[in-house]
């Protein structure tokens, strides 16, 4: 409803810090149409989201709905008059309890907000044209998203540093008296742990295991009880959504505020289905719980049920006035109400149902057997294991199950079925499976890996994660790859500019610190402007040094070029690396743009493409979705041709046109073209793929996709297959204009045996493909010939 001004600062610092808050644009008519019904009001009612941000959004309308009086006691009665009223779901219940119990503002809650509003503007508007001047116009950092970037930045350089190194599993197939055959892994020595290093030591002990005996050393077995899950907080809720369902955080944040406001339910009406869903705290209350256990008992019976609800640990930092993200009624069962859901409202709303009844439910229980195997030789004793799982009770598990990053060592626990085993007792080898292996450096982040990392290092809040991920996206100093995030350069430089001028400011330890002040704010244990102060005086004395040390990166581009070994693909003459808008690319060191003669080629630099595994190229999803919305956006057709919009027209109207994607290189070819001499290239535009000469614009040359059949109207022309604005394939005549012949089908140069047409065409119904005559007043028809696939 307020904000700082866009086009000053809006914050005197040598006036302890004094804020300037002005309507935000826009906004000017919604608010006087409230003051003019406030007016004639006997009391205001404040109901925004129940948390720092809401306050403050209650606060800024107290002060626009009030006579702004200076008199105390017309003050008074003001703050008697306008009543502050939160709850965390939109049910008839809790609306009318709220209102039962109105309170005032809590000016703590305000003062943590506007400190983090006045941080994150000192931050941006101060650093931001720091990095206009010696690096590109239009950049910006933020006091946390930079953090965030550092943190993917530092990611990379310790992937791309990480150095390989080998080692070697060893697996012994065995089998006891009484099935199943299992397998053993080799750990070392008599009682010594050792490392197979190479294939030369694998082989070694390999020979030496041949001949050994094969006894039963030890059997443990134990019983191990898994406990529930916490029922979601706003982190947890995107990690899971992200790994389960393949929602992006942001996507997930949108569906989950639609849950809260309320759906449509029949005959219900409009029913908030959870509640609110900014939250880092696990607490439920204590109605929710009486419902939850009725329930369980109810559906699952009492082995279910565990005598007293399951209690969570809290945060330290959590507001303990909220709860946590849970069905506003365990009762409504997800399929109950399926019918009335989108279908990524119901996935997200049906998570967070199993989760809420799961955490009420009783440990899983599992009968866990560790078996140590001694493999006797004539001087050595080799010591194998292996650890088997068998579940006893399904308990929370029969509801759900939480996701994980890599691998679950229970999950391979219960793959591993054993047979019963005794201590002495003799085994036989039926084989020896070695096996060569490198450790591996650790993965690139995604959205839900990098929210976790986040929360872990008390880096924002449960308001802040979404905006985090897609501010440095929008910034373009990262791009998900494959789903993983990888810096981009500008990002790398970015990054590097601000944390070596900026040591301070941009540690993760010392945001992670303001993080827990802003907390001491809300809790009414420090004074916001005694926070800034301090925060305050550091930053000044970085932006001072900043602005006097901090490299010109645009000055040192602009007059310097990098030679390479690289030669120019279509002159021969060296290529040198020059920067532009989104980095560093090489280019023909003969260019002079003051001579149009001179060469043009370009070509990306490798730097900007990351080396991604086969794992990190396997995308997150298929589907594209409504960066505004979160539904899935479709390919349409229009006047200029094809084009993504969202399915959620008309209420919502994104669209993003096909060339507005990653840009695909070109790609050079040894083919010559026939016009200039110079290398052809295939290259990629609005319809699709072709192959044009590299030397455009001068030569306009395009090659002709010839499909060898001569032009049946002129029969000096050839025909081509062509491509409509449409997208659509269809074949014409060479000498286009002069000659006007199409055909939507593919021609054949084969006369029609029935009527004696020129050629025949080539036409796939639903029984498969035909050759017909195009003659209307022809009938003629025959199915085409299949090549025989190849065998072997």
């Amino acid at each position: 409803m307020k904000d700082l001004p866009k086009s000053t600062l809006g914050v005197d610092t040598d006036n302890d810090f004094e804020t300037e808050y002005i309507v935000i644009p826009g906004k000017e008519k919604v608010v006087a149409k409230l003051k003019k019904l406030a007016g004639s009001a006997d009391m205001i009612y404040l109901a925004p989201d129940p948390d720092r941000e809401g306050e403050a959004i209650a606060a800024h309308l107290a002060d626009e709905l009030g006579n702004g009086s200076k008199s105390k006691k017309k003050r008074k009665e003001e703050a008697e008059r306008i009543r502050r009223v939160s709850f965390n779901e939109i049910t008839k219940r809790a609306v009318q309890e709220a209102f039962e119990h109105p309170r005032d503002i809590d000016e703590n809650l305000v003062d943590a907000q506007q400190a983090r509003r006045v941080l994150d503007r000192l931050v941006g508007y101060q650093v931001s044209p720091l990095l206009w001047d010696k690096v590109r116009r239009g950049l910006s950092a933020g006091r946390v998203q930079t953090v965030a970037l550092r943190l993917i930045v530092e990611r990379e350089r310790e992937i791309k540093a990480f150095e390989k190194k080998e080692y070697w599993t060893i697996d012994a197939h065995l089998a006891a008296a009484k099935p199943p055959a299992f397998d053993a892994r080799f750990l070392g020595k008599g009682e010594e742990k050792i490392e197979i290093p190479n294939g030369d030591e694998a082989d070694k002990i390999r020979v030496a295991l041949e001949n050994a005996d094969w006894l039963v050393r030890t059997v443990d077995r134990k019983e191990r009880r898994r406990n529930a899950t916490p029922p979601f907080t706003t982190s947890k809720l995107q990690q899971d959504s992200s790994r389960k369902l393949r929602f992006s955080v942001k996507r997930t944040m949108m569906i989950a505020q639609r849950l809260y406001e309320g759906v449509e339910l029949g005959e219900e009406g409009s029913v908030g289905l959870i509640t609110y869903m900014r939250t880092d705290s696990t607490r439920v209350s204590n109605e929710a719980l009486a419902e939850v256990r009725e329930f369980i008992k109810s559906q699952y019976g009492d082995p279910y049920l565990p005598e007293s609800p399951n209690t969570y640990k809290e945060k330290k930092e959590a507001q303990a006035a909220h709860e946590a993200i849970r069905p506003t009624s365990a009762m409504r069962h997800p399929d109950q109400i399926k019918q009335y859901l989108k279908e990524d409202e119901y996935k997200v709303y049906k998570l967070i149902w199993q989760r809420f009844v799961a955490s009420q439910i009783t440990p899983a229980v599992f009968d866990q057997t560790t078996v140590d195997i001694d493999a006797k030789t004539a001087s050595d004793a080799f010591w194998f294991r292996v650890t088997g799982s068998v579940q006893k009770f399904d308990g929370f598990l029969k509801v759900y199950k939480e996701s994980k990053e890599g691998k679950d060592e229970e999950e391979e626990e219960l793959e591993h079925k054993l047979p019963p085993l005794e201590p002495g007792q003799k085994l036989t080898l039926r084989a020896l499976k070695p096996e060569q292996h490198f450790t591996e450096p650790p993965p690139r982040y995604n959205e839900a890996s990098l929210v976790k990392e986040l929360e872990e290092r008390g880096i924002g809040r449960p308001s802040t994660y979404s905006a985090i991920l897609s501010t440095i996206q929008e910034r373009q100093y990262v791009q998900k790859l494959g789903g993983k995030f990888v810096p981009t350069e500008i990002g790398l430089v970015v990054t590097d500019l601000l944390v070596e001028n900026f040591p301070d400011i941009f540690d993760v330890q010392y945001t992670a610190r303001l993080e827990e002040e802003l907390d001491e704010i809300e809790e009414g244990k420090e004074k916001w402007t005694d926070a800034l102060a301090e925060f305050y005086k550091k930053f000044e004395k970085d932006l001072r040094y900043a602005q006097k040390h901090m490299e010109n990166i645009m000055e040192n581009i602009k007059r310097m070029e990098k030679p390479t070994d690289e030669k120019c693909e279509l002159c021969g003459a060296p290529l040198v690396i020059k920067w532009g808008k989104h980095g560093s690319f090489y280019a023909c060191s003969t260019y002079d743009k003051d001579d149009p003669n001179t060469c043009k080629f370009t070509k990306e630099n490798p730097i900007n493409l990351p080396d991604l595994d086969s794992a990190d190229l396997q995308e997150t999803s298929q589907e594209e979705y409504c960066e505004n919305c979160g539904r899935v956006m479709v390919l349409k057709r229009g006047r200029f041709g094809q084009f993504m919009a969202c399915t959620g027209y008309p209420d919502c109207k994104t669209t993003r046109r096909l060339d507005q994607g990653k840009k695909v290189p070109d790609i050079p070819l040894d083919e010559l073209c026939p016009k200039c001499g110079r290398n052809m290239m295939i290259r990629h535009g609005r319809f699709g793929e072709f192959t044009s000469c590299s030397g455009y614009p001068e030569c306009k040359y395009v090659k002709q996709n010839f499909i060898g059949v001569k032009c049946p109207q002129c029969e000096d022309g050839e025909l081509v297959e062509k491509r409509a604005r449409k997208g659509n394939t269809f074949y014409g005549c060479s000498n286009y204009p002069k000659c006007k012949f199409t055909s939507a089908n593919r021609p054949i140069a084969e006369k029609c045996p029935s009527c004696g047409n020129a050629f025949l065409v080539e036409k796939t119904l639903k029984a498969g493909p035909v050759i017909a005559c195009p003659n209307k007043e022809c009938d003629y028809e025959r199915l085409a010939a299949v090549e025989a696939a190849p065998v072997g």
